[in-house]
């Protein structure tokens, strides 16, 4: 495994270049894939620390300035980001895939009419979203919502929710650049820029701390930071470096818009249907077994999901990049991605849920106390689904890419109604694990197999490609070895 994952960090190093390899040729074309693929990997891990950081440092920060009224209420905001995601309507990984498409067949004006398009639905959504809450802020006591009772936190509770939304709204649609950089396989640009954001952020809540203002200005820095961010990587990338796909009100396509909407709507099914099956968790636990047991379920769970989010990290970038390669026509490039890309979140995944698995123990006690004990078998439980959650997200990124969307969300649904019925039956029988073990049955069972049946015969990944795929590897074993 060490040996393994050496030999691929030595493999990797040529492609860490700013410089692009010529894309005149297919190795061209594959290494400038790879190098691409890379870059956004390793500055996506770099936007996450960056961001963690960030976070870790304006906590403190802030909750002593603000007091545990006003922090509590600016956490309640924070919690809305998450409930709102799925505000852009699935258009934004729309945009993704159709710009992919349209680079791996070499059509900036398709992608300028895609990119036109897509912030003209986007725009469009801010404005509903602007229009049904400037409707309601007058006749709303928000501070009962927020269920504050300090004069402070009163006066501040519409103006803070006021800034957030505002700035919320507006990233709808200037968060397009951001889609448009990862279809193009510049990803790493919304990384550096996401890094900025944060950082821009933090200096922000500094200075309004130091200047003793109010929690609304604390909003503006922290959500308007990364806005401005976006801003001006939109107008750096579409008015310096790409102007010939910014984009144009002449270039809004009604077939483009349909394009993008039509993935947008499977987009934004795949993603509720993917909520409803997690988000539930909490929920039922709550009822069956207790509230107090929800805590043993969430700690354990906080170390787990890293394993996923790690592989997200690191894998994200090949949804571009199967787009692209799909269009293109390098159906063995598609194959053997996926192959090294499943073996290698397999590998990860396993090899870091066994340690957690052996060390979580010991973990929690030092990092929440005595007050957690999670068993064996949650621990265990947690590490199998863990895995093949790490696996689902690779063969994701392919479907992606593939644009396979209506598929994956037809399936989706089926998981979640498998998974929440098995939730209901076997967690009042065998416990709080009963939660993982359901999870893990729907998935192999609604979704691995049909997935593994449908990819197995898709072009990308017919016999015959296989066939073809081993007398190139022969083929360039003999010529080496010759």
């Amino acid at each position: 495994m060490i040996v393994a994952i050496y030999s691929r960090i030595l493999r990797t190093l040529p492609l860490l270049r700013l410089r692009p390899f010529d894309t005149g040729t297919v190795d061209g074309r594959v290494k400038e894939r790879h190098r691409r693929i890379t870059l956004s990997a390793l500055t996506s891990v770099l936007a996450k620390i960056v961001s963690v950081s960030t976070a870790l440092i304006s906590v403190p920060l802030t909750l002593h300035y603000l007091g545990a009224e006003r922090y509590g209420m600016w956490m309640t905001m924070s919690s809305l980001i998450a409930m709102l995601g799925f505000a852009d309507l699935g258009m934004g990984n729309g945009v993704l895939t159709a710009v992919a498409h349209a680079y791996g067949n070499d059509d900036r004006d398709a992608i300028r009419r895609i990119v036109s398009s897509g912030l003209f639905v986007l725009t469009l959504i801010a404005l509903v979203i602007l229009i049904v809450f400037g409707m309601c802020y007058n006749f709303v006591p928000w501070y009962r919502i927020f269920n504050v009772n300090g004069s402070v936190a009163r006066n501040e509770a519409a103006p803070a929710l006021a800034l957030f939304v505002l700035c919320f709204a507006l990233a709808v649609p200037t968060g397009i650049v951001q889609r448009v950089q990862m279809g193009l396989q510049r990803g790493f640009m919304a990384s550096l820029w996401q890094c900025a954001g944060s950082a821009l952020g933090l200096g922000g809540v500094l200075i309004a701390i130091h200047l003793e203002a109010g929690l609304p200005w604390l909003v503006l820095a922290l959500v308007g930071a990364p806005l401005f961010a976006s801003l001006l990587n939109s107008f750096l990338f579409f008015g310096k470096m790409a102007p010939d796909i910014a984009p144009r009100r002449s270039a809004i396509s009604r077939r483009a818009v349909h394009r993008i909407a039509s993935a947008g709507v499977f987009f934004l099914v795949l993603q509720i249907a993917t909520s409803i099956t997690y988000s539930s968790d909490n929920l039922l636990i709550a009822q069956y077994l207790g509230a107090e047991t929800v805590t043993q379920y969430a700690v354990p769970d906080k170390l787990f999901s890293l394993v996923p989010m790690i592989v997200l990290m690191f894998f994200f970038p090949l949804w571009p990049a199967y787009g692209e390669a799909i269009a293109r026509g390098d159906a063995i490039w598609v194959r053997r991605t996926l192959r090294k890309s499943l073996k290698l979140a397999f590998l990860f995944s396993v090899s870091v849920c066994a340690l957690l698995v052996a060390i979580a123990p010991w973990l929690i006690i030092h990092w929440v106390g005595r007050i957690v004990d999670p068993p064996l078998l949650l621990l265990s439980a947690f590490a199998m689904w863990r895995v093949i959650d790490s696996c689902a997200i690779t063969i994701a990124m392919f479907l992606n890419g593939a644009n396979l969307i209506r598929f994956q969300a037809l399936i989706a649904i089926f998981f979640a109604i498998a998974a929440l019925a098995l939730k209901i039956y076997l967690v009042p029988r065998i416990g709080i694990a009963g939660i993982l073990f359901s999870t893990s049955i729907a998935w192999l069972i609604f979704a691995g197999l049909p997935l593994y049946i449908y990819v197995r015969r898709s072009t990308y990944l017919s016999p015959a490609l296989n066939r073809q795929d081993s007398q190139i590897s022969r083929k360039i074993s003999t010529d080496t070895t010759g």
